[in-house]
């Protein structure tokens, strides 16, 4: 019997897998303090989120943790030693973030909900602004993952040119996807800049006065990363010397902006709170890479979704 430590408890709302019943012991346990004596586990399952007796129950036996998040970037590497393996569910957003990329690109391009009315307007069928549209458009992803990989299998059909840019050799996870090596490269000419990317050394502060000044003037910026990838101050000069035209961000710094935030009541800027991700089976989705992992590590196979504590991600 294969015994998992739980921070996100029992697992009562997600239903494991008959082969699974038999094989595997989930034992909740509390963020806080010291585990009882004698309670143990090979397994570890938490959040991304920094639980404050993560080092004591990590000390309790356990070969490996898995996060049922995405983004790792406020959780301690360092205390993942040589013997523990991480993984994370990598990927299980990929369709409603890309849903909602795609729907924030579509609504600035068709000027909404601004183009909808309320009393006549001046001119009926001629709209004024007039629309955008992005058959014939650039889309730039910082990060071709799985997030940016369904961005991009979404943008295609309408007749996008699609350029990326990753922090790894691996090749273009789709043949229409250019690969480019700098940030340079990526934003230049874009219509529409993504960020996906995982919050790293390479990528905070990426996103500066240089690299704003180098994109096209009235540029789509849109953010579902992380809001430190991105110097604000520096945003907020291109959007308000027109660079910018508009701002869909999901992940502001910091998180949840505060009262007063700039952000709230910009004209530019399209704020969300970091809510991409939603749909009808979130949360059961958080759980299906930790199951499929679950079923590789009791049958000694490797492991998906692997975390390189050195790279970050």
């Amino acid at each position: 019997m294969l015994r998992v430590l739980s921070h996100v408890g029992r697992l009562e709302a997600i239903t494991l897998p008959d082969d699974l019943v038999s094989r595997v012991e989930i034992i909740a346990i509390p963020s806080t303090g010291e585990l009882d004596d004698g309670v143990t586990g090979e397994v570890l399952l938490s959040t991304p989120t920094v639980m404050p007796n993560l080092e004591h129950v990590l000390s309790r036996g356990v070969r490996w943790a898995h996060l049922i998040g995405t983004g790792i970037d406020s959780f301690p590497l360092d205390l993942i030693g040589d013997d523990c393996i991480l993984t994370n569910s990598r990927g299980l957003s990929a369709m409603p973030i890309s849903e909602w990329v795609l729907a924030c690109m579509l609504a600035f391009e068709k000027r909404m909900p601004g183009s909808w009315i309320t009393e006549p307007p001046k001119a009926w069928n001629i709209p004024s602004p007039g629309f955008g549209t992005l058959h014939g458009g650039t889309l730039a992803l910082l990060g071709i993952g799985g997030i940016g990989t369904a961005i991009a299998e979404r943008a295609r059909p309408f007749g996008m040119t699609i350029k990326a840019m990753r922090y790894s050799d691996a090749p273009s996870p789709l043949d229409y996807v250019q690969l480019v090596s700098s940030i340079d490269e990526l934003v230049d000419g874009a219509d529409h800049v993504v960020l996906v990317a995982p919050l790293t050394d390479a990528t905070r502060g990426l996103f500066d006065d240089r690299v704003f000044d180098l994109m096209k003037p009235g540029v789509h910026f849109v953010n579902v990363a992380r809001g430190p990838m991105v110097v604000e101050d520096a945003l907020r000069r291109a959007l308000d010397s027109g660079i910018v035209a508009c701002a869909s961000i999901d992940a502001p710094d910091p998180e949840p902006a505060p009262a007063g935030h700039w952000m709230y009541d910009h004209p530019g800027v399209r704020l969300s709170p970091h809510s991409s991700w939603n749909w009808p089976g979130a949360f059961p989705a958080m759980f299906e890479m930790f199951i499929e992992n679950l079923r590789r590590y009791l049958d000694d196979e490797p492991l998906l979704s692997v975390v390189n504590p050195a790279d970050g991600y």
